[in-house]
């Protein structure tokens, strides 16, 4: 798993300048640790660099995207992240203005009684499920 990329004028304010960003990031992340050890993070430029072991895929991309929703980072690098492979395959949405996670469910799923599906996926990610915001990039777990 390597680059991707995000909008950097928006996210969640993680940091407030890039000098602060590498330490904040990596509180934020830890806070909530999807399962990363030993977890590194440099931000140059806007993006964001993050290294360490991840105990599975999930907890990696999990990472990925709590570093990559802050606002001021545009892309996150995560080549040196030792991690399984993903045994699952999973989709990565970008919410839209005048998106639910229900509507979302509805799109992928078909049924959006299945939201709470998507937000324990994102628990990391999405606090809230109300509080979702245009730009934020989420995963979509495969149905079993």
């Amino acid at each position: 798993m390597g680059l991707f990329d995000f909008a950097r004028n928006i996210g969640n304010k993680v940091f407030g300048n890039e000098e602060e960003a590498p330490e904040k990031i990596k509180a934020h992340i830890e806070e909530d640790n999807p399962g990363i050890k030993d977890l590194e993070v440099t931000v140059e430029e806007g993006v964001a660099t993050i290294k360490g072991e991840a105990e599975s895929a999930s907890a990696l991309e999990k990472a990925i995207l709590m570093a990559g929703n802050a606002m001021g980072i545009e892309e996150v690098r995560a080549d040196e992240v030792v991690a399984p492979p993903a045994d699952y395959e999973v989709q990565y949405y970008e919410i839209e203005k005048g998106d639910s996670l229900w509507k979302v469910a509805e799109k992928f799923y078909g049924d959006g009684s299945k939201y709470k599906m998507i937000f324990e996926e994102n628990r990391e990610v999405i606090k809230d499920p109300d509080l979702i915001f245009p730009g934020q990039k989420i995963r979509i777990p495969a149905l079993d």
